[in-house]
Order: structure tokens, then sequence, then C-alpha cells
């Protein structure tokens, strides 16, 4: 027999935890506690017992729905739900892993071009999914006025060429979904997140996106900037949207979650570059947008350099990071990833 503990923190509720005991494959003991709420008292052992005698490999899914059929409808579980229990008992079985059990590197911003930036992203990603680097925090510097398009967007939708050439922008396309951002150097502060999706096992996608930048709302809120998340990838403060993030899963097991919050932009300049920008304050004028993407730079009065030291400072705090610099077999992959597929028309034109 082997005893097993796992425990899981529901974003914006209450503290889950599950002590099993296993043999042969399956379930034969299980303890569900935690400082959450529950009516009434007898649904917990109808809890325990759903989860006794399902296997030690079953998928969130199976032990969501045992559960949920043994409290049935008429149930209050207040501050979490089937879904969190599924989650604390894969994470004490080992399929799902917290924070602690990873160690965290942070990649500092170095100077690369906006290509590089987006080839690096898939690159470390599977470096990561396969086991040849630890969960990284990388943030991005580049010296080039840009757009980064979303994995899914349409070019002639989302482009306007006219603007494009006036301001000399590279435009390049993300292995991501989401939308446009419109990425002026200096104007943004943008980072990734390259980590097994064993972190986030159990979660919905909705709920990955807090999960996953909770240390970024700390950050901002060290500067003053009080931010929340605006689903499904919205990060807003009571002032206007600041950011947005995106994710990307690979079959390897890696994955990227990445955010780009406005630092100082040029709202004038992005609706020239970016058709959904002047769509979306076609009635409203330059002052709504400017208002809409709410720099950081107005909130703050701090420089760049010192939010992205905040940043990187919270990040070293919660989870005991360590600062790391950016390897040249790994750059090295992603100039030669850059050139064979996101530079190329093929890749930036995939949808037309």
């Amino acid at each position: 027999m082997a005893e097993h503990h796992g425990e899981f923190k529901v974003p914006g509720g209450k503290l889950v935890i599950a002590d099993l005991a296993t043999e042969d494959g399956s379930i034969i003991w299980a303890s569900i506690n935690g400082d959450f709420f529950l009516e009434p008292d007898e649904a917990l052992a109808d809890i325990n017992e759903a989860l006794v005698g399902l296997s030690a490999h079953a998928p969130n899914s199976t032990i969501s729905q045992a559960v949920a059929d043994a409290v049935g409808p008429s149930t209050v579980m207040f501050g979490f739900d089937a879904d969190s229990v599924a989650v604390a008992v894969r994470r004490a079985l080992g399929h799902a892993t917290t924070w602690a059990d990873h160690e965290w590197e942070i990649i500092p911003p170095s100077t690369l071009t906006i290509t590089e930036n987006v080839a690096l992203d898939e690159v470390l990603t599977r470096e990561v999914g396969e086991g040849r680097r630890n969960p990284t925090l990388r943030l991005w510097e580049w010296d080039e006025r840009s757009v980064v398009i979303g994995s899914f967007q349409s070019y002639r939708n989302e482009v306007d060429p006219d603007g494009v050439a006036k301001h000399g922008v590279t435009v390049v396309r993300r292995i991501s979904g989401g939308g446009a951002m419109f990425m002026e150097a200096g104007n943004c502060i943008t980072y990734s997140l390259y980590l097994p999706s064993s972190l986030v096992d159990g979660l919905s996608f909705a709920d990955s996106y807090p999960f996953l930048d909770a240390w970024v709302m700390e950050a901002l809120a060290k500067i003053g900037v009080k931010a929340f998340y605006k689903p499904l990838n919205d990060i807003a403060t009571d002032a206007g949207k600041i950011g947005g993030a995106a994710q990307k899963r690979l079959v390897t097991g890696g994955m990227l979650h990445h955010v780009t919050m406005s630092y100082d932009i040029d709202a004038a300049k992005m609706t020239e570059v970016l058709r959904i920008g002047r769509e979306k304050i076609s009635d409203k004028g330059i002052a709504s947008a400017q208002k809409r993407v709410d720099p950081l730079k107005r909130q703050t009065g701090m420089s760049r350099e010192d939010i992205f030291e905040a940043m990187m400072a919270t990040f070293e705090g919660r989870y005991g990071a360590r600062r790391v610099t950016l390897s040249e077999a790994s750059l090295a992959d992603a100039r030669a990833l850059a050139k064979r597929k996101f530079a190329t028309r093929e890749w930036l034109h995939r949808v037309p």
C-alpha cells in the first residue's frame, strides 16, 4: 500500500486536500479535506466513497464525474467543486504538479528580432515538454516596430498594408491563438512562461489564465497597479484594459503561456496599422483608444526596466526561481526556425 497527499488552492476559492492510499493501481482509501464549505455534512463521506475503487491513473473527467454523481445536484459545495477535487486527487497521485514541484528559471530581457522572439517561444516550449529545460519565465525585448498576429487570424482582416508600409512595421504570426498585438519597441511589456502541462492538469482553459498569472498580479500590486482578470484572457484595471494573454499546448507536454501589456502605446499609430483597432474605436475616436489600452507608464510613473525588475523579483520570491542566460544552442535553434518558418510568407499568410 502506498500513501499520497495532494493540495489544490482553488483560484478565488478554498483549499482542497486529498489524502489517499493506493494498492495494485487503485485507490483503496480516500480523505478529502480543506477549508471549504459543504452541505450536508454527509456529502463528505459520499465524496470519499466515490473515489475508492477508481484507478490511480483515472483522468480528471472520470474523477470529477464520480464525485458529481455521488453528491448529486442538491449538495452545496462552496469554495470548491467536483473538478477541484479531481485536481487535488491527481496531484496526490503524481499526475498533476504544483509550482513548488519544479525548479523555475528566468531569462531576463535581451534584444532579439521580433521573428526570433516568436520562434524562441516554440523552441523553449518544446524543450520544456521534452524534459530538456526547466520551466522558465522569459521577458521579451526587441528594437523594431512590430505586429504579432494570432495563429488563426486572417492577415488581411487584421493588418492594414498601407499602415504597415508607412510605419515600417514587421508583421509576424505566433503559434498561439488570440488577437493581434501592436508591439512598437519600448511600448509593451511581454513575457512568456514555458511549463509542463501537468501544472494546469485538470484546470479549464478559463481557470488556467488567472492561475498562471497570479504572480504578475502580485507584481503589479507591488508597483501600485490594482489589476484583475477579465475572462477569458484580458488583464485590466478600473481604468481599462492593460493587456492580454494567449496559450498554446504542444503534444510533447509543453505549454506556452504569454502576455503582452501596454506600457506607452501610440494609439493613433496602432489604429493605422491594425484594422481591428480602428473598428473597435470607430465611433469613439483616438482619445477612447488611449483610454482603452491604459498604459502602465501612466499608472506607475516607472521606467519599463524597473517594471521588468519588479516582475522578476516577484517571480523569484514566489517560486524560488533563478536567473539564467539563454543558451547559444537554444538561440541558434530559434534563429533557424525563424528562417525556416516564422519569416516565411507561407506561415505569415497561412490564413489569408
